[in-house]
């Protein structure tokens, strides 16, 4: 019964509201009510936290009281952003009728689907980023990858084993990815908890049902012309993808106009330690500096994007990259050119994102005249590369599409100040559609129209006093004063008498009165129907466009590098066929761009070869600069592979084609592993994949654990590095200066240090890196510098001048001797103890130490008189 009479208690509106919530459930729905949308219920208590406003009640007090949350509707850009960067999938319902034309209730229905992983709006969208979506299939063999980004098209798909997908992830890093549903606890185990996931029911991943989809979009037989037929799990991922593009309400989306496959074997191996080591992207630390915000010197956004995704896939092929190479040099001697190019690619706009807009129906007038001033700006820039003596330049020059057609369409048919909106008006250009420019001529000239009507008449007639008014009862008449009642036309109608005049109105007024109170209407429909012809001739388009923005981020790219190296004076590395690197004075990329101004920054010396110093051990304190080493070395190899010049003097290098990298114990303790754990981990990965290129930087191992547990694991760690046949060629950085003498026993290990000043009681850094090792470890030093209580390090030296006189198997023992000796029988008056103790006291500086520090000595003191 109560049932019953809730569902009468249903009004109209929330009957229609509870039909379209129930197709998106796991939405937040916005349902368009008049000038407002309107949340409600749980959606209505989730928006309101998001965007702070206020919630209300709809009904309060009665039987279907709900929460109301509402915006109003030209709010609509600045609030969706907010709940999609909040990781909510976004219904906007509109209402697809005019209220005006309805007796009953307005029809509503969901326009867009708005999600994390799939936007258009500018506000939602990082210009310099893409946005992904991905799309993930587990099989028992191996997982297939899909990367969509809807606001350029671009579409990519792979596969491969965990460990690839992972890397995958961390490179693209996509807003959203899609899982089968009955995967969901294998996507977490494997990838972790931080993606926004949605799931998908699992009948969606079948290979016929993707490969229909994918030939079906692409409008193809097979897929062979994307080179992807092989990928089985790659095609089921990338149909899962276009499948929820409809689901969403995504259907206007020829832009996506081809499908690529990331191509593991052409691209330098990073696993995703190395990503996050090197800090390439962005820092766990939340003020760092990454690689990305050094060297992007791009100036449009399609550039930007482009060079992140090639640091994130360095290239293999020598060709290729010293084409960059040569382009940069180019540049570099031809800065005039450079500025130019700099210049026109600067007056560029998104020229992806537009052509994405425009192929989905939701382009501005405004970005239309966008559009065709960024193609212009593309002019000059290949006239200047076809003149360029480079030919790689040349080869971009030729190949940008002028699309002069469309250039002049856009020109001629909008005007240059082009509204935002076309319901605005005025986008249309005169001289484009003669019933247009008529009915603007009588809604913007509608007084002279009347005065040339009412002085010709005046004229013809011989009434001189005849005058034209307007009112709501009929319209526009003509008056004329009793006086002249007899120079009347026959043809003319009356339709009032005055007390001293005439009311007529003639066929001619009707007709102009009819047009110039339709005009408004009219002038708007029309100009919304000639926008949207406009819009779909681009769309034929879209492929020339996506090829110059694509050209232009190249470009753009390589002006970046161009300009980085005049800067910061990178130069040219040389790529040869061995399996050498030698550095000479390289620096850190990141480091040198932090160091106060003025402040030189030391650099580094490194040769590696498979023959006679495959593996360098470095020794040297903390702090001293092990790591940045280690780091810049990886760093010049990966910049010299993107096709940029490097921080160094000189640069001889053969092809790198795995980058590895172990620093230190990067706690994962979040995953619930220990930090140990993580690093053994992380290091197996690293000796199960090596190759006879691989470039292995470990910094550090062993230190997760007690120091001989450390020591043995990285002697051995070290030790199979040197006999692995693939000869990697390896920094390895370790404060334990026992591994010192495996070079005795190992060829081609060589010792070297990062060298250090000792004043009387502190420790200079001089960060260079020195052939030989370093006798012992600066640890106190550093803990001195750190400030910390004196106390401490009096101790802490006593014990390590007792481990280094030992310096046997039983150093541990020793410690525990020495915490004994020094706790025997103060009244044993011929014990030399008592002459350590005088010492102690002898040595404490009263003036430094603090009144804790003094307690505590004394109560050292104490206890070994109390245990007697």
């Amino acid at each position: 019964m109560a049932a019953k009479e809730k569902e009468v208690k249903e009004t109209p509106l929330m009957k229609q509201y509870n039909e379209i919530k129930r197709k998106y459930p796991d939405a937040c729905l916005l349902f368009r009510v008049g000038d407002f949308y309107e949340t409600f219920g749980d959606d209505a208590v989730r928006a309101s936290k998001i965007l702070g406003i206020t919630l209300t009640k709809r009904g309060a007090g009665s039987a279907t009281e709900t929460a109301l949350a509402g915006f109003p509707h030209h709010s609509i850009n600045t609030y969706l952003p907010k709940l999609v960067k909040a990781g909510l999938r976004v219904a906007i319902c509109d209402q697809l009728e005019d209220p005006k034309m309805t007796k009953s209730i307005v029809k509503r229905g969901v326009t867009e689907l708005v999600t994390p992983g799939v936007s258009m709006n500018d506000e939602v969208l990082n210009s310099k980023s893409n946005n992904f979506l991905a799309s993930v299939y587990f099989t028992s063999k191996s997982i297939g990858i899909s990367f969509l980004d809807v606001s350029t098209g671009e579409f990519l798909t792979a596969q491969g084993n965990g460990e690839y997908i992972d890397k995958l992830l961390q490179n693209f890093n996509p807003s959203e990815i899609l899982v089968q549903k009955n995967h969901k606890s294998n996507f977490k185990e494997e990838f972790g908890t931080d993606f926004h996931c949605f799931y998908l029911e699992d009948w969606i991943y079948k290979e016929d049902y993707a490969f229909e989809t994918l030939t079906k979009h692409f409008q193809t037989v097979s897929l062979k012309g994307f080179g992807i037929e092989d990928l089985k799990e790659g095609i089921i991922a990338s149909g899962a993808i276009l499948y929820y593009l409809s689901e969403t309400q995504h259907n206007r989306v020829q832009h996506i106009t081809s499908i690529q496959r990331i191509a593991e074997n052409a691209y330098v191996w990073m696993d995703r330690f190395t990503i996050r080591n090197l800090e390439l992207y962005h820092s766990y630390n939340p003020n760092a500096v990454t690689l990305l915000d050094v060297i992007d010197r791009t100036l449009s956004p399609m550039g930007g994007r482009l060079l992140k995704r090639w640091l994130a896939l360095p290239l293999k092929d020598a060709n290729k990259i010293r084409s960059r190479h040569q382009v940069v040099a180019y540049l570099g001697e031809n800065q005039e050119v450079l500025q130019k190019m700099q210049y026109q690619i600067k007056q560029i706009s998104d020229l992806e994102r537009l052509i994405s807009k425009i192929a989905a129906g939701k382009v501005s007038p405004r970005e239309m005249i966008y559009l065709k001033e960024s193609l212009d700006a593309i002019i000059p820039m290949k006239v200047l590369a076809l003149e360029s003596s480079q030919e790689a330049v040349k080869v971009i020059g030729d190949s940008f599409h002028s699309c002069e057609l469309l250039r002049e369409k856009i020109k001629t048919t909008l005007n240059q100040e082009a509204p935002v909106a076309i319901t605005k008006g005025n986008a249309i250009a005169k001289g484009i559609n003669a019933e247009l420019d008529e009915l603007r001529a009588i809604s913007t000239s509608g007084k002279e129209y009347l005065a040339g009507i009412e002085a010709r008449e005046s004229e013809r007639t011989g009434i001189t006093s005849l005058k034209i008014s307007f009112n709501n009862v009929f319209g526009y008449y003509i008056e004329v004063r009793n006086t002249h009642k007899d120079k009347v036309p026959s043809e003319w109608i009356r339709k009032q008498t005055l007390v001293n005049a005439e009311r007529y109105i003639t066929e001619e007024l009707k007709e102009y009165e009819s047009k110039i109170l339709g005009a408004e209407e009219k002038i708007q429909k029309i100009e919304v129907d000639l926008f949207e012809q406009l819009v779909a001739w681009v769309t034929t388009y879209i492929k020339p466009v996506q090829l110059n923005a694509n050209l232009v981020a190249q470009l753009d790219c390589l002006c970046s590098f161009t300009q980085l190296a005049i800067e910061n004076k990178y130069i040219c590395p040389e790529l040869d066929e061995t399996f050498e690197l030698e550095i000479k004075n390289g620096r850190h990329p990141v480091i040198e761009k932090q160091l106060p101004v003025g402040t030189p920054y030391i650099a580094n010396d490194v040769f590696l070869d498979r023959e006679t110093q495959q593996l360098i051990m470095i020794t040297g304190p903390n702090m001293s600069g092990k790591s940045a080493i280690l780091r810049q070395t990886a760093l010049i190899v990966l910049l010299a592979q993107m096709g940029s010049f490097v921080p160094a003097d000189s640069v001889r290098m053969g092809i790198v084609d795995k980058i590895f990298t172990r620093v230190g114990a990067s706690d994962n303790i979040s995953m619930g592993e220990s930090t140990f754990m993580v690093e053994m981990n992380e290091t197996a990965s690293i000796l199960n994949n090596l190759s006879d290129k691989s470039l292995v930087l470990l910094d550090e191992i062993g230190r997760g654990t007690s120091t001989y547990d450390g020591i043995s694991i990285a002697w051995a760690i070290a030790e199979y590095l040197h006999e692995h046949p693939a000869r990697p060629k390896t920094l390895f950085a370790t404060h334990y200066h026992e591994l010192n003498e495996m070079n005795e026993l190992l060829p081609r290990i060589q010792n070297y240090n990062v060298s250090v000043k000792e004043l009387k009681d502190s420790v200079l850094f001089i960060r260079k890196l020195v052939k030989g090792g370093s006798a012992h470890s600066f640890g106190i030093h550093v803990a001195k510098m750190a400030g910390m209580p004196q106390i401490v390090i009096q101790k802490a030296q006593k014990l390590l001048k007792k481990l280094e006189k030992d310096h046997s198997s039983d150093a541990l023992n020793g410690i525990k001797s020495e915490n004994e000796e020094m706790q025997m029988s103060f009244f044993n008056l011929d014990d030399p103890l008592l002459e350590e103790i005088k010492d102690e006291i002898l040595s404490l500086d009263i003036n430094s130490v603090t009144p804790v520090e003094a307690l505590m000595k004394l109560n050292e003191l104490k206890r070994m008189l109390t245990r007697k």
